[in-house]
């Protein structure tokens, strides 16, 4: 009889090289295999008569872009720059940010993006809590330099992307500075877990919190985004990330298709809609990407374009990538339908690097059917190594029955475990022996893993003990002829403890529905005691700095809002 197997068995290790994932493969990529492929930047040459900015399209190469991020790294490494500080961004997308991108976590330093829309004294708060030493900056920003060299004393050297607009003590400008040292760089040793990148969140809710990107989280979130099922970028493509590179590294699109070899076009200060029509026209691009907000803008332009009789020519333009909030069904409609381009929902945070899931259609399912559309409008599925989970209150997994509610729980190599200086601690929680990141957001999950984001937890209206999606409300108004935007938020009710209120925006030439029309629209898709109980119609809605309306502005504005009319809740 044989001995019975011992307890503890060792382990059979692989034979495979243990290589580190780190921020210079990909920068090696476009040095040596991609050199050719273009980098296409439009910058702001001076202003007109108007104060608008003016124009200027530059146009490079991977391979300059890569030796001017080699540059960067010898200057940075004279500059005194130590591994792990922090180097900052105040800047608009151009090649010389892609520069940054790949210079600054090649030299062992950490990339730290700042949103640029902030506040000063935002900017000068997070500059601070990064401890950044040194800061590039845009020189359309230049003016912002004296505020913020006296608000961060840790701030050790500012440099100016782009010509100073005139003589300032102190401080380098970038493309003068770099020129001054080699492009031959001996990279250091870097362990593939160290902080390559740094953003902070928008602060919705309290003080913004930092997140740090490590190299191989940003390999693998590279590698992952790429494949046909995620974003489908290849060498073959143009892409335009319209989404700012302050904004969870322009989703990661930045490295993407530097990894991939795709050209890159910037579109920089200009994000208006005939721009960037004329620039997705002009540079043939094949994907971009950006915030519903920017879409609106494009689509408008290109149905005027069409009724004038001279329509854009965007037969290169495979997918049009959305995100930073939901897209309403309506507006995948009207691309499709009346320019034939294919918006296609991708979801994911600051904390997940953000990528984590991507709507494409299962096979079998025919593209511009009601079934698609609704499908398509959810946030989709997961991408590889990405793992989502929803749960109740009390920690509860929930069914994946496409309807039941819960919390959104995230876990994966490019999800944070937890946030810089260890704030935020409640956001992260073990369940059933894993780690998770709890996201904030309330949503489905349905038996083929499709994700429906149904509100943030702090918008998420609960009426007479029940779940009203703003969400779905919000998507469901804006198909409304009438409507250009719509915000839902909640207002006090002393029966049902909350109530919807739908506060909208008029498309131009149009008058405000009644309230009755407008439940007569809403009545098909929603329960009664869904229908907002009214309808506010303002001017604007604001918008945050990252493109989503703020209802928390909204909700002070309509502190103590009594209704006019009130929906039935039986």
């Amino acid at each position: 009889m044989p001995d019975p197997m011992p307890v503890s068995a060792p382990v059979l290790l692989s034979t495979m090289m243990d290589v580190p994932l780190t921020v210079p493969f990909i920068l090696e990529r476009i040095r040596t295999i991609y050199r050719d492929r273009p980098v296409v930047s439009v910058l702001a040459a001076g202003r007109d008569d108007a104060g608008q900015p003016i124009p200027q399209v530059h146009r490079s190469s991977y391979g300059e872009v890569a030796d001017r991020a080699l540059q960067l790294a010898t200057a940075l490494l004279a500059l005194g720059v130590q591994p792990g500080e922090r180097v900052a961004t105040l800047a608009v997308n151009s090649h010389r940010h892609l520069e940054a991108y790949l210079g600054v976590p090649s030299m062992g330093a950490v990339l730290h993006t700042v949103n640029i829309r902030l506040h000063p004294d935002q900017i000068c708060w997070i500059l601070n809590d990064a401890e950044d030493r040194v800061l590039l900056i845009e020189n359309v920003f230049a003016p912002m330099i004296p505020t913020i060299r006296a608000g961060c004393p840790h701030l050790h050297t500012v440099v100016v992307l782009g010509g100073l607009p005139q003589p300032m003590e102190g401080v380098l400008d970038y493309d003068q500075w770099i020129a001054a040292y080699p492009s031959s760089f001996q990279y250091p040793e870097l362990d593939e877990r160290q902080a390559a990148a740094m953003c902070y969140t928008s602060g919705t809710t309290g003080n913004p919190k930092g997140v740090l990107y490590s190299h191989r989280s940003t390999v693998l979130h590279s590698l992952a985004s790429a494949p046909k099922d995620a974003l489908n970028v290849g060498e073959r493509d143009v892409v335009l990330p319209i989404v700012p590179m302050f904004h969870v590294n322009a989703w990661g699109l930045p490295y993407t298709c530097a990894m991939t070899g795709a050209a890159q076009v910037f579109a920089g200060m200009f994000s208006d809609g005939p721009t960037l029509a004329r620039l997705l026209e002009q540079e043939r691009v094949t994907i971009t990407a950006g915030v519903p907000t920017i879409w609106m803008g494009l689509l408008a332009e290109l149905d005027r374009a069409q009724q004038a009789g001279t329509p854009y020519n965007l037969s290169g333009l495979e997918r049009l990538v959305v995100g930073g909030s939901a897209a309403p069904e309506a507006l995948i409609r009207a691309f499709r339908e009346r320019h034939g381009l294919q918006l296609a929902h991708a979801w994911g945070m600051t904390e997940t690097h953000p990528l984590g899931t991507v709507s494409t259609l299962p096979p079998g399912m025919e593209p511009g059917t009601d079934e698609a559309y609704r499908l398509q409008a959810k946030q989709g599925r997961t991408v590889p190594l990405v793992e989502l989970e929803i749960i109740s209150d009390d920690d509860h997994v929930l069914p994946h029955d496409g309807h039941t509610m819960g919390r959104l729980l995230a876990r994966g190599p490019w999800v944070a475990s937890g946030y810089y200086k260890g704030s935020g601690r409640n956001n992260f929680l073990r369940l059933n022996g894993q780690d998770w990141f709890d996201t904030g957001d309330i949503a489905t999950l349905d038996e083929h893993g499709y994700m429906h984001i149904q509100d943030r937890n702090k918008d998420l209206i609960k009426s007479g003990g029940e779940w009203i999606s703003s969400v779905d409300l919000e998507n469901a108004l804006m198909a409304h002829p009438a409507i250009a935007q719509a915000a839902v938020i909640a207002i006090a009710d002393p029966r049902w403890d909350e109530r919807p209120l739908a506060v909208l925006v008029l498309r131009p030439g149009h008058e405000a529905p009644e309230h009755q029309e407008l439940h007569r629209f809403l009545a098909p898709r929603f329960a009664k005691w869904w229908l907002p109980d009214a309808y506010e119609v303002v001017e604007r809605i604001p918008i945050g700095a990252t493109g989503k309306f703020l209802k928390r502005e909204l909700r002070e504005q309509f502190r103590g809002y009594v209704a006019r009319q009130t929906a039935s809740r039986e």
